[in-house]
C-alpha cells in the first residue's frame, strides 16, 4: 500500500546508535532458515536478513536509537510502524537444546523535539530464536522540530535485535478502495428472483410489464451500542439508538459489582428495566459480563472473602446460578470472565481451572448463549500482554479445560487506528481459533471531529470487510454519556457530528436497493448485501409484496417468488 514517498523512515542496519552507557551495537546476517516471511502489514519486500543487535544492556531503557529525517513526519497523518524484532537471551534462559524459554516485551517509541514528547509506535513479545513482526501505529497533532526512533524494553542483559524497521504513512484512499472490493466478495451475493410458473413462456405471459422494487430491511451484520439507565431517559439518545443500531449491551447494570454490590443484596431491577426497554425496541442484548478478571473491578466483599477458597468458590457458583438461571434464553451472548489477558483475580485464588469451569457452568445453565472471551488492545499492536497470539493461546487453554468458547470479543477502545494493523490482528485470530469475532466495545477517541470520523470509518470498514467478524457494538455514542472523551457521534443537544454522519453514510452504503423489470425469462437479478428483504412487484393487476432472506453463499441464490 505504500510507495517510496510514503515511507518516513526505512532502515536496515546503517545509522543506529546505542542507547545506554554500556550498550554495544553490532551488525549481523541472519541464517536464511530463520528469516521471517514477508507480510502485507508493512513489508511488500522480503526481509533483508541484516539486523542490528544491542547487547550489554544495563536497563530496560537501553537499546537502539536513530534520528528521523527532519520534516519526514507530518501532523494529522496516521503512520504504521513495521519491522521485525527478536532478542538474544542470556544463557540462563536457554533450554538444554539451545531453544527459547522466555519472551520479553520490546517497544518502539518515537521521541519528538529532543524527548519533550514521546509516542508509542508498537510493542511485541519477542523471543530468542525467532523473529516477531512489530505492527504499530501513531499520529502526531503537530509536526515535530526533530524526531528519533527508539527501540527499548526487555530486561537488562537481554540483547535486542532489529531488522528492517519502517515507518509508513497510511494511504487512506487506497485502503478504502481495497476494502470496498473485499466487502463486495464477503458481504454480498448474487440473487435471482423467479416469478410465475415453471416455464419462461408462462412466466413472461403471467407478468406483463411487471416492475420490481427490492428493498433491504435489515443487514445480517449487526451494529449495536451500549446503554444504561440514564441514557434511555434521553429522547435524543433513544431516537438515534433505535434508528441506527440493531443490538445493545448494558454498560454496567449486569456486572457483578452492580447486581450484588453488597453480599447477599441482589439488584436485578436495573438490568430488568434495560432488558424491557430493549424488548420494546426489538434489540437483542449482549450479556456483559458474568465475571471480571481484573482486581480493580472486583467489588470489596469479594476481595474480603478471597482468602477463603471455599467461600470464594461458593460465591462464584452462586453468581453463575443466580444470573444464568434468571436470564436463561434472554442474552444471545455472554462475556464470561472479562479481560483475562489483563487480570487473574479468580485464577490466582481458585486455580487456573476455574476459568474453564465458568464457561462450562454457563453453558449448562444457558445452553443457547454463545460464550465469549473479551479483552482490549488486541487489535492495536501496542500491548505485549494482548497480542493475537496470546489471546489465541488463552482460548486454547480454556478449550483444553472443556470450555465451550463460542466467540472472540475484541473491545476496540482505539486511538489512531491503522486498518492494516487491525486486519492483521483479525487475520491471525481467525486463523488460530476458527471462532466468530465481534468488536464489542468500540470507541474512537480523537478531538478533531473530522479525523474522528475517518478513524471510525477505518475500524468499521475493516470489521465489515473481514469474513470472521460477525458484528460491532459501540461503547456509546452521545457527548457527556460515554466512558472515553472525544469519541462521541452525537452532540449533547442531539445534533449529529461528522462521525455520526459517517456511521449513517456507511449504513446506507451497506444497504441494497434494486429496481427494474421482470425479464423475458420471468426473472429479476440483483446483487445484494446479506440480510432480509421485501420485494414489491407491480403489474396492471396491482401490487404484490413478499419477504425473503439473502444469506451467505458463493453460488447465486435462486428464489421462487410465488405471488
Amino acid at each position: 500500500m505504500a510507495c517510496a514517498q510514503d515511507v518516513a523512515f526505512d532502515v536496515n542496519t546503517v545509522g543506529w546508535a546505542p542507547l545506554g552507557r554500556r550498550t554495544a551495537l553490532s551488525l549481523h546476517d541472519e541464517v536464511p532458515a530463520r528469516l521471517p516471511a514477508a507480510t502485507a502489514v508493512g513489508h511488500g519486500h522480503e526481509p533483508s536478513g541484516r539486523y542490528a543487535l544491542a547487547a550489554c544492556r544495563d536497563d530496560e531503557e537501553d537499546g537502539l536509537r536513530q534520528a528521523i529525517v527532519p520534516g519526514a513526519l507530518k501532523s494529522r497523518v496516521t503512520y504504521r510502524v513495521a519491522g521485525w524484532i527478536s532478542v538474544a537471551a542470556p544463557p540462563e534462559e536457554e533450554d538444554g537444546d539451545g531453544g527459547r524459554k522466555a519472551s520479553h516485551a520490546v517497544r518502539v517509541r518515537i521521541s519528538l523535539d529532543d524527548g519533550r514528547r514521546v509516542v508509542d509506535g508498537g510493542a511485541v513479545c519477542a523471543e530468542a530464536g525467532r523473529w516477531t513482526e512489530i505492527r504499530g501505529a501513531f499520529r502526531l497533532r503537530e509536526s515535530p522540530g526533530s524526531a528519533a526512533v527508539y527501540v527499548q524494553g526487555a530486561p537488562a542483559g537481554v540483547g535486542v535485535k532489529v531488522m528492517d524497521l519502517r515507518i509508513i504513512a497510511t494511504d487512506r484512499k487506497a485502503r478504502i478502495s481495497h476494502l470496498r472490493e473485499k466487502t463486495e466478495k464477503v458481504r454480498k451475493r448474487d440473487v435471482v428472483l423467479r416469478f410465475g410458473g415453471a416455464s419462461a413462456a408462462s412466466s413472461s405471459s403471467s407478468l406483463p410489464a411487471a416492475s420490481v422494487r427490492v428493498v433491504q430491511m435489515d443487514n445480517a451484520f449487526p451494529l449495536g451500542s451500549c446503554i444504561n439507565g440514564g441514557v434511555i431517559q434521553d429522547p435524543a439518545f433513544v431516537d438515534f439508538f433505535t434508528n441506527h443500531f440493531d443490538w445493545a449491551v448494558f454498560e454496567n447494570e449486569l456486572k457483578w459489582y452492580w447486581t450484588e454490590a453488597q453480599r447477599g443484596q441482589l439488584n436485578y431491577a436495573d438490568a430488568d428495566r434495560l432488558l424491557a426497554f430493549c424488548d420494546r425496541a426489538g434489540k437483542p442484548v449482549r450479556g456483559h459480563c458474568i465475571f471480571w478478571a481484573v482486581d480493580g473491578d472486583v467489588q470489596q466483599w469479594i476481595k474480603d472473602i478471597s482468602g477463603d477458597r471455599g467461600q470464594l468458590m461458593a460465591a462464584v457458583e452462586a453468581r453463575l446460578q443466580g444470573l444464568l438461571s434468571r436470564y436463561a434464553g434472554r442474552f444471545p451472548h455472554y462475556d464470561v470472565n472479562n479481560e483475562m489477558l489483563h487480570g487473574r483475580f479468580y485464577r490466582d485464588r481458585l486455580g487456573d481451572d476455574v476459568a474453564a469451569l465458568m464457561f462450562r457452568e454457563a453453558a449448562r445453565l444457558d445452553p443457547g448463549a454463545a460464550l465469549f472471551v473479551n479483552d482490549y488492545n488486541v487489535e492495536c499492536g501496542n500491548d505485549p500482554n494482548a497480542t493475537p497470539e496470546r489471546y489465541a493461546e488463552l482460548i486454547r487453554e480454556l478449550q483444553r479445560g472443556g470450555a465451550p468458547v463460542g466467540g472472540v470479543g475484541i473491545q476496540g477502545h482505539v486511538t489512531n487506528p491503522a486498518g492494516e494493523v487491525i486486519c492483521d490482528a483479525l487475520d491471525r485470530l481467525a486463523a488460530a481459533t476458527g471462532l466468530p469475532i465481534w468488536i464489542t466495545e468500540l470507541d474512537v477517541s480523537e478531538a478533531d471531529e473530522a479525523l474522528r470520523a475517518d478513524d471510525l470509518e477505518v475500524v468499521l470498514r475493516e470489521a465489515y470487510a473481514h469474513p470472521a467478524v460477525q458484528g460491532v457494538v459501540l461503547w456509546g455514542f452521545m457527548q457527556g454519556r460515554m466512558w472515553r472523551q472525544d469519541a462521541f457521534l452525537v452532540n449533547s443537544d442531539g445534533t449529529v457530528n461528522d462521525a455520526g454522519r459517517r456511521l449513517i453514510d456507511l449504513r446506507r452504503e451497506w444497504t441494497s436497493d434494486a429496481r427494474g423489470h421482470v425479464d423475458g425469462d420471468g426473472q429479476f437479478r440483483f446483487r445484494g448485501f446479506h440480510g432480509t428483504y421485501v420485494v414489491q412487484v407491480t403489474t396492471p393487476a396491482g401490487k404484490s409484496l413478499k419477504t425473503f432472506t439473502v444469506d451467505k453463499g458463493d453460488a447465486p441464490l435462486v428464489l421462487d417468488m410465488d405471488l
